[in-house]
């Protein structure tokens, strides 16, 4: 990789590597077969920006909403859609909590596409901002 830094070059100027990183830009890091970037969060949610949480709306006989995300498997109902937009937001960030927690297990297999909706979703950390970001498309029952 282009313009790495070593990892022993890393520990002697955490500081200096740390300043520019946040003022300037990512730092590629080389260890032995390791390969690392460090950016900071500005940076990690510019590259998240094309993510949302595509999801369908259903609305029940009952008359209540069921909102399903496509990309996760989530799935919430509430008697208007705006309360279903708030559980929704809520079980994101609870899942993406839990991901996180135990992410040496849930991001294998299927689930590593969760990955940047995880760190999206942790990042952003406030349900009113997950929920503005869960787009609705119509779906049939």
């Amino acid at each position: 990789m282009i313009n790495s830094l070593s990892a022993t070059e890393v520990r002697r100027e955490w500081s200096t590597i740390i300043d520019t990183v946040v003022r300037e830009k990512p730092a590629f890091i080389k260890r032995t077969r390791d390969r690392l970037v460090l950016a900071n969060i500005a940076t990690l949610m510019s590259l998240l920006d094309a993510y949302t949480f595509t999801a369908r709306q259903f609305i029940e006989d009952d008359g209540s909403t069921t909102i399903s995300l496509d990309v996760i498997d989530l799935v919430e109902n509430a008697s208007t859609f705006e309360e279903a937009i708030k559980k929704m937001a809520s079980a994101i960030l609870e899942y993406a909590t839990e991901y996180y927690d135990d992410f040496a297990y849930w991001s294998r297999g299927d689930r590593v596409s969760h990955v940047p909706y995880i760190l999206k979703a942790l990042i952003l950390e406030d349900l009113n901002k997950i929920g503005e970001l869960i787009e609705c498309q119509v779906g049939k029952n």
